[in-house]
């Protein structure tokens, strides 16, 4: 097998973490893998000159974009804090189009996914970015699906990543999917890294995200389901808390917390289901009616949908019950 190409667009403003993080799990691929299978990172600038990270850190590239025409095995694209707000750079987009689009895949960490919306490369697919994006990137590129609960998405070719140390994450995936689970697990414990989150566990907690004043019509329905999860919580009977219309409460929803009312209320019932999931052997059934959901089988649905597990397979995740693995690590080279 040949060495598979890892190109890393990078750009001025880049944050290192998500260069080196991913960077760093396929080096120590290399350590269980003989050479003519290595993984061979490249770096991938504008132009030769060093790229200055996010944290002052000087990067060097090895190619510049006029010499990466060539179809790479994997190409991903690093965010950094200014990436959001940035304009399209067109001589990046004509790049990703061109050598993205060739390689057998491609993808980025966090907020570098804005930089494959501009290029198009988000339209009609299942993505992720850093929670705190999400909704911008949502609304930017309006034909993307945004999952802002998932560590990593993987839609065909394409695989995005969330914030920062996700991109580590998602490329361990990437080495279990070409070399194995054992293998991917042993790069893992060099690392000192969680090895089996594998686009499960949502990036942060609603009950988290900044409060809207609570004399505010959405204010009162913040406060409200947060103690009344068990109940039917619809538009009409969120409207009647928050004093207002349904249409109304729709759009203040969507304007000061960027999701819709029924978004909202679905991800505080999946932040509780999954706490307890985590702190309890309670039986699902149980979880689904505290929580609010109708059924264990519309719990699973929202799982499934916003987490990329199911609850049993979450709680098997996360409560550190899961068997090691029956195949011995590979020996290090």
């Amino acid at each position: 097998m040949a060495k598979r190409q890892i190109a890393v667009l990078i750009q001025d403003g880049v944050q290192a973490l998500d260069v080196a993080g991913p960077l760093d799990v396929f080096a120590e691929a290399n350590g269980f893998l003989p050479q003519s299978e290595y993984y061979d990172g490249l770096l991938v600038a504008p132009s030769h000159a060093p790229v200055r990270a996010s944290n002052g850190m000087a990067l060097m590239p090895h190619l510049s974009l006029g010499e990466a025409e060539r179809r790479f095995h994997t190409v991903l694209v690093a965010g950094g804090p200014t990436l959001p707000d940035a304009a399209a750079d067109p001589m990046v987009s004509g790049w990703l189009q061109s050598c993205g689009a060739r390689a057998e895949r491609y993808g980025s960490v966090c907020t570098g996914a804005f930089a494959l919306g501009h290029a198009g490369l988000l339209d009609g697919r299942t993505v992720t970015t850093h929670w705190q994006n999400a909704a911008l990137l949502a609304a930017r590129f309006p034909k993307a699906r945004v999952e802002p609960d998932r560590i990593f998405a993987r839609d065909g070719a394409l695989i995005t990543s969330a914030g920062v140390t996700a991109g580590i994450d998602m490329a361990l995936a990437l080495v279990s999917e070409d070399h194995g689970e054992a293998l991917a697990l042993a790069c893992a414990k060099r690392l000192v890294v969680v090895a089996q989150r594998q686009g499960g566990q949502s990036q942060f907690s609603p009950l988290l995200t900044a409060r809207i004043d609570a004399d505010s019509p959405v204010g009162k329905v913040q406060d409200y389901v947060l103690g009344h999860l068990d109940e039917p919580l619809h538009v009409k009977r969120l409207a009647e808390i928050g004093g207002t219309s349904p249409r109304s409460i729709a759009r203040l929803f969507v304007t000061q917390l960027g999701v819709t009312p029924h978004d909202f209320v679905e991800s505080v019932r999946i932040d509780q289901a999954r706490k307890l999931l985590e702190m309890s052997d309670r039986p699902l059934k149980a979880i689904a009616f505290d929580c609010g959901f109708a059924s264990t089988e519309q719990m699973r649905g929202a799982f499934q949908r916003r987490v990329g597990l199911n609850p049993a397979r979450y709680r098997e995740s996360f409560r550190g019950h899961r068997q090691a693995d029956s195949a011995a690590a590979p020996a290090r080279r």
